[in-house]
This record gives structure tokens, C-alpha cells and sequence, in this order.
């Protein structure tokens, strides 16, 4: 995948953890008519072992067939991450009705442009990070209790990582309520960039300091796997679903 001025590497990593079955997605994909556009979503199915999994599996058919017809020069990129949120979550929502099931799924997507300009949309507790030269630049706010103490200065990041409630979304796709959109713009990626989106099975093991640093000196492929097994390590058997995905910008060479 090529842009102006620079090139993207990527990668997506994905692995049941300790659970006896599936329920994150994730998907990376170029445009198929656009070189250098370029989506990323990940999706955390909850709602038992079927009802999870359709949920996520209804997030990445709506977000592909949406970027399918998505037009850099004509649409509006942030619109057409609010319409997979709404689309999504009112699909999920139909699915429950039909079956004995509450499918929920949490969303984290990213759409990288041509041109080099990047918007994000979250809701739940899935996790799009953006690191320069490993530094992080900015990350999304997860829609969870816990988040609602850290933002009142009741818990730090720290505590509530750890907190017995940490699990227990505010909002998310194919609930009661209308999903929440937590959208971001960036102008323009640079060079030495990095977006990490990632569902909580990877993100809860690792300070934002740590996977900086991995996705600063490994390639994309490298540090998935080196996540998901790391992940995995400090689970002690626990761990949950794993799901992840790694853009790194680079110059070209001249």
C-alpha cells in the first residue's frame, strides 16, 4: 500500500486467548478502487458464544460494504465511520430480536485517506492508539464505568485497569440506547506514526508506555505477535479474546 510521500506496513493479529470460543473481529482492508485508502476495524462480540460473534461478524460486513462504496474525493470520511456505527448497531439490534440472544459489539475503526488525513471512531471499550516514534500522541476514551471514575478523579488509569467492575460497558452496538460515537480527526500522518487499534483482551495487559515501544521497534507483524503472546502470558490462563490491528507510516526512499 502506497500514499504520497510515504508507504504503509501493516498487520492484524487475532487468537481466542483462554476462552473456549471467538467472538472478536478484525479486518484490514484496501480500497478496491482507491489505492492508498485504507480501513481497519476491530469488534468485541459479547452476548453468549453465538450472539457475540454475530454481532462482531454484522460490524465488519456493514463497515466493508460501506467502504466498498466509499468515495475519497465525494464522501466524507467521518460520516461514513458514523454511518457503520448506526448501520451496525441497528442490524445487531434486529438480529436479537430473531434470536434468543443479546448480541452486543463494541466498534474501533480507522480510515486513512490518500491524501494521508486519518479519522477514527470508538464505542465501547476497544482501543485506537496513536503513537509517534513510540510516543503516544492520543488515545481513545473507553465508554465504561470504570472511565466515568477516572474522569470524576475517583480511580486512576492504574486502578481501574485493575478495578472488579473494569468489564462494564456505558455504551456499545446493539444495546438499548443509541451506540456512543467518540470520533478523531487527524490532519495528517507523518512519518514515524503508528494507529494500534485493539479490543481489551490485548490492551488491559500493557501500559501505553510498553506498546509504544513495541510498535515503535518491531515491524507491524512482528509486534502482533509478540502482543497476542505476551498477552497471553500475563493472562496466567485467564486471558481473554485477542484482536488487533498495526498501521505504521514510513518515508519512501528517494
Amino acid at each position: 500500500m502506497a500514499t504520497k510521500g510515504f508507504r504503509l506496513t501493516a498487520a492484524t493479529g487475532i487468537h481466542k486467548g483462554d476462552r473456549e470460543y471467538q467472538q472478536d473481529q478484525v479486518v484490514l482492508v484496501s480500497h478496491s478502487r482507491v489505492p492508498g485508502c485504507v480501513l481497519a476495524v476491530v469488534a468485541d462480540g459479547m452476548g453468549g458464544r453465538s450472539g457475540g460473534r454475530k454481532a462482531s461478524d454484522q460490524v465488519m460486513l456493514t463497515a466493508q460494504q460501506l467502504f466498498d462504496r466509499y468515495s475519497p474525493d465525494n464522501d466524507d470520511a467521518g460520516n461514513l465511520l458514523k454511518q457503520v456505527v448506526q448501520e451496525a448497531h441497528l442490524v445487531i439490534k434486529l438480529t436479537a430480536i430473531s434470536a434468543e440472544q443479546e448480541p452486543h459489539s463494541t466498534i474501533a475503526a480507522f480510515l486513512i485517506n490518500p491524501s494521508g488525513d486519518c479519522h477514527w471512531i470508538h464505542a465501547g471499550d476497544s482501543r485506537i492508539y496513536h503513537f509517534h516514534r513510540g510516543k503516544l500522541v492520543r488515545r481513545t476514551l473507553d465508554h465504561s464505568y470504570v472511565q466515568t471514575l477516572v474522569d470524576r478523579g475517583e480511580l486512576t488509569e492504574e486502578e481501574a485497569n485493575v478495578h472488579p467492575q473494569s468489564n462494564i460497558l456505558m455504551g456499545c452496538l446493539g444495546a438499548e440506547d443509541e451506540p456512543p460515537e467518540s470520533h478523531h480527526y487527524i490532519p495528517a500522518l507523518r512519518p514515524g506514526d503508528v494507529l494500534l487499534a485493539c479490543s481489551d483482551g490485548i490492551w488491559h495487559y500493557f501500559s501505553p508506555e510498553e506498546l509504544g515501544s513495541v510498535v515503535s521497534s518491531l515491524g507491524p507483524r512482528e509486534a502482533s505477535e509478540f502482543l497476542i503472546e505476551k498477552a497471553r502470558q500475563r493472562g496466567h490462563g485467564g486471558g481473554d479474546n485477542m484482536s488487533l490491528v498495526i498501521v505504521r507510516v514510513e518515508a519512501l526512499a528517494d
